[in-house]
């Protein structure tokens, strides 16, 4: 039997440099990850960090970098009491040219059967990424709220 996963693909009307520019620099995952911040040198073996309002909300390693076609990390979550206890799973982001587009598949894997993380994550991925291909194709944001990332998961 597989394990639970999480997989996202879709289309953007961008450069595979200008979408790994968009995945791994704090000034633009602040415009669409809802104020949030990604930090690393994206270097393998690195630490990589995600923050929030200043605070570390998930923290890994840097598993794969292979510009701009490749990007993997480790990912615990630490902010919400209920998912500090799910297991380091990890997020993989390929870029694919796609004639004019590029094609970007993101799988968030290493849940355990039964977990709340999944459904955090199932609701929070394609809020974010719904926000990202819309500022790399109109400059502008969808006006979705923060809220959408924890729907479904009642977080205190």
């Amino acid at each position: 039997m597989s394990k639970p996963q999480f997989v996202y693909v879709s289309y953007i009307e961008t450069t595979p440099e200008k979408l790994w520019e968009a995945l791994t620099s704090s000034a633009f995952t602040r415009q669409y990850w809802f104020g949030a911040e990604v930090r690393s040198d994206w270097k393998v073996g690195s630490p990589f960090a995600l923050l929030l309002d200043g605070e570390v909300t998930d923290s890994g390693e840097i598993l794969e970098a292979d510009p701009p076609r490749r990007l993997s990390y480790s990912f615990k979550h630490h902010k919400f009491e209920e998912l500090r206890g799910e297991p380091i799973s990890r997020v993989v982001f390929t870029i694919e040219p796609f004639g004019s587009l590029v094609r970007l598949t993101v799988l968030h894997d290493g849940f355990v059967e039964g977990g709340k993380y999944l459904g955090a994550v199932s609701n929070g991925w394609p809020a974010i990424l719904s926000q990202l291909k819309s500022l790399l194709e109109t400059g502008k944001l969808l006006g979705i709220p923060r809220a959408a990332l924890n729907k479904g998961f009642d977080a205190k």
